[in-house]
Parts: C-alpha cells; structure tokens; sequence
C-alpha cells in the first residue's frame, strides 16, 4: 500500500540517529543521505525520507510527502484524475521521473491541507 513517506524534521542528526536505531529491529538500514536528507528503509528502496527542515518556505505544504504504490501506470493516471475531482490541486501529472530513476512512474497532488501525496508505479 505505502511505497515511501517523507518527512521535514527539524533536526536532521538527531532524526537519523533515531529513526536508524528505532527502526533497525524491523530490518531497515541508513540509506543515500547528505546534509539535507536522509534514507531509510529496506536496503533495496528507503521507505522513510528525512528531509532537514531550513527554514525555507515550502510552496507545496508542510513537508509530508506520503507515496502509495500503484499497480501500473493507468492507476496513476486514475489517482491523479480522481484527486484533481475531489479537489485536490495538480503538483506534477502522471509520467515519468528520470530524474528519480529509469522506470520511476508517479503523479504528485497536493491535499486540502497541503499535504504532497503521490502515486508510484515502479
């Protein structure tokens, strides 16, 4: 159901020395991370993302990014169409993301609180 979730934090250090301690019982590990962010999960895709919150204000909400796993791509497409109608606002159609990775498929909405909820096809 879920495929990723993101967080702003506001102590980046701190975060990752507790989410890496308290999720190392489940099997996760430290993922890609720099001083701005943070991966954590399953060693083959981090399913927690940390992000350090600067202070910078984020157009697209407050900072949770909750992604759920589609089935292919037309269930993508149907998420971001039925989140437009249900008064969601558009943060990036269904199609690919190369910048994410070769086959990385998703669409972005924003919640009525401002949340980024996404949709990925691997």
């Amino acid at each position: 159901m879920y495929d990723h979730i993101g967080l702003k934090v506001k102590d980046l250090a701190a975060s990752r020395r507790f989410y890496e301690a308290a999720l190392a019982p489940l099997g996760h590990v430290p993922g890609p991370h720099d001083d701005s962010y943070a991966g954590i999960g399953p060693a083959d895709a981090p399913a927690l993302w940390l992000y350090a919150d600067k202070g910078a204000k984020n157009a697209n909400g407050p900072g949770t990014h909750i992604a759920f796993r589609a089935p292919d791509h037309e269930a993508v497409a149907a998420f971001h169409k039925a989140g437009l109608e249900a008064g969601g606002t558009d943060n990036g159609g269904a199609g690919p993301r190369a910048d994410y990775s070769p086959t990385y498929y998703a669409a972005f909405l924003i919640d009525p609180d401002g949340n980024n909820v996404e949709a990925v096809c691997p």
